[in-house]
């Protein structure tokens, strides 16, 4: 059979998978709306969680970019694995010991104030749909390559599957939905790259593969013939960075502190039973992701490797059926400039004939070394798992802060429940045509994207949470002046930077020589030095606030009333 029919009978058997676990578990109160009853087991809540946090960002675009960047990608393997581990370990069971369910009832609940609830939900509202705009860009990049439909309509395809299980099920629905797709990303990630590790270097393990002789008996290492067919092309050594020391550190420190501040993450902690279980479902999770992240950099290496192989200096004419079908998607670009009908792929911007949108990479690299149709039609299936569960727990983090704390807390407290669940779904409904208008007008590739969102929640949230557990004498005032001033001063740098607004810059002009991507670490310092200022000049929290604060870590049962 065909890609295409592979690619149908996958997707719309996963598609049934999770329209019918929405259906089996949809959601009769805010409590299994919001936190899934609470009930959860730690195996399965790990396993959501996992799908959670490996977004389109992790599945497609993460191995992409290591492909072209090398070295100097692994900032996002660094920072995103060790952002996860600062979560489970130092926010995770605390913000669940605190007994709020979302970021912004914490803030408003520690600080006192309705001011500070509705700047957070302010914030979760920007960091998710800056969020939500990459994983929408990963589902039309699959349905266009692999359903021969235009990106716009797979968008379109795409939300109207998220808005029934997240609308109808709300978190029980995801929590469910995103068991069934942690089981599909993580295989469909696992069996192209175990196939070509064996098809390259004969090792089945791809972590060890990426590091073995090839096998075609020359004795030469993969990574040295990569890093030899890099430089003939005029690239920098595969690996070996290009990018100064300063930049490295900020994005990586930007993407773990971010991590932190993700509300769609922190949620999943409140699902389960205990505090006990929140702890056992972080490591759970910890490890079905430690899965896939160890296995994207051999990933990265094998695609690279059989691009350039397959592609440079060869004739256009020639080129294989996945090429040609790429080419139609408009992410893959040939442009014979010297006339000689041979593709010249090279470092040199103004000689280089080819133009490869970072996002195709995984899902291409299967057809690349000529892997059974089968094959490539789960990858596909899994992209958009791997989109579709990120996308529905961040719309559902939107229809919360929407429902529950901004008309709940703020606008109408005397709303029956019955109506703030019709509120979170009608916000739900909202959120979705909002994203798919991100995913039709994305502002780049996916990984770029997510590593904005997750300096926003860097700049805006880490310092809040931070303080709020672990500094009893941080009050309103410092709190909201430092998540105001943070995630202003992240907005600014990535409207000049990278939307060219505000007369605009090139590299050269970046501050401290340091990257949009990585800048949350300069806003979230600013954000610290600012909320410790104030807080030093304003008067201290309540007792009953600082009591709270300091029982947070002690073992036992507080209440934040």
């Amino acid at each position: 059979m065909s890609v295409q029919v592979w690619t149908y009978i996958f997707v719309a058997v996963s598609f049934a998978l999770y329209i019918g676990i929405a259906i089996w578990s949809r959601a009769g109160s805010t409590k299994e709306f919001y936190v899934a009853g609470g009930g959860v087991s730690p195996l399965a809540n790990g396993m959501a969680t996992a799908a959670d946090w490996m977004s389109a960002a992790s599945f497609i675009s993460m191995a992409g970019i290591i492909s072209f960047m090398g070295y100097d990608g692994a900032v996002y393997l660094m920072g995103w694995t060790g952002g996860y581990v600062l979560l489970a370990l130092l926010l995770a069971p605390y913000l669940r010991k605190f007994g709020k369910f979302t970021v912004p009832d914490f803030i408003g609940d520690r600080y006192y104030s309705g001011t500070a609830r509705i700047v957070a939900v302010l914030c979760a509202l920007i960091v998710s749909f800056t969020y939500v705009a990459g994983q929408m860009r990963g589902v039309g990049v699959v349905f266009s390559r692999f359903l021969e439909v235009d990106i716009n309509t797979g968008v379109v395809i795409g939300m109207v599957i998220v808005l029934f299980y997240a609308v109808l099920g709300g978190m029980k629905g995801i929590t469910y939905t995103q068991v069934a797709q942690y089981c599909v990303l993580i295989f469909a990630f696992m069996v192209p790259a175990i196939f070509i590790s064996i098809q390259m270097t004969g090792n089945p393990v791809p972590q060890l593969g990426m590091g073995s002789t090839l096998s075609d008996g020359s004795g030469v290492y993969l990574l040295d013939k990569l890093n030899g067919l890099s430089e003939e092309l005029g690239f920098a050594r595969y690996t070996e960075g290009s990018k100064s020391m300063i930049d490295v550190f900020a994005i990586t420190v930007a993407l773990m502190v971010g991590t932190a501040g993700l509300p769609h993450v922190i949620v999943r902690f409140f699902t389960v039973p205990r505090v006990r279980d929140a702890r056992k479902s972080a490591g759970l999770a910890l490890l079905f992701i430690v899965i896939l992240y160890s296995t994207a950099p051999a990933v990265s290496a094998f695609a690279r490797t059989n691009l350039i192989e397959t592609v440079s200096g060869r004739p256009y004419s020639e080129m294989p059926e996945w090429f040609t079908n790429w080419e139609t998607t408009g992410l893959l670009n040939f442009t014979d400039k010297n006339g000689d009908g041979h593709i010249q792929y090279i470092a040199d911007k103004e000689h280089n004939e080819l133009d490869i949108d970072n996002d195709i990479m995984v899902l291409a690299n299967p057809e690349i070394a000529r892997l059974p149709n089968w094959v490539v039609a789960l990858v596909a299936a899994g992209g958009l798992a791997a989109a579709l569960s990120t996308a529905a727990g961040l719309l559902l983090v939107i229809s919360t802060s929407v429902a529950h704390d901004l008309v709940k807390k703020q606008l109408k407290p005397g709303m029956s429940e019955k109506n703030e669940l019709w509120v979170a779904r009608g916000s739900a409904a909202c959120a979705v045509i909002i994203a798919a208008y991100f995913g039709i007008n994305p502002p780049g590739f996916v990984a770029a994207v997510v590593a904005l969102a997750f300096g926003l929640a860097a700049a805006s949230f880490f310092p809040a949470i931070i303080l709020g557990i672990f500094y009893k004498r941080m009050n309103k005032e410092g709190a909201v002046s430092g998540m105001v001033t943070g995630i202003l001063l992240m907005l600014f740098y990535m409207m000049k930077f990278k939307f060219d607004l505000f007369g605009g810059g090139t590299e050269a002009d970046w501050w401290f020589g340091i990257s949009p991507e990585g800048f949350g670490m300069v806003a979230m310092l600013v954000n610290f030095a600012v909320a410790l200022l104030v807080s030093r000049f304003t008067p201290a929290p309540p007792e009953n606030v600082q009591e709270i604060v300091e029982n947070i870590r002690v073992p036992g049962v507080i209440r934040s009333e």
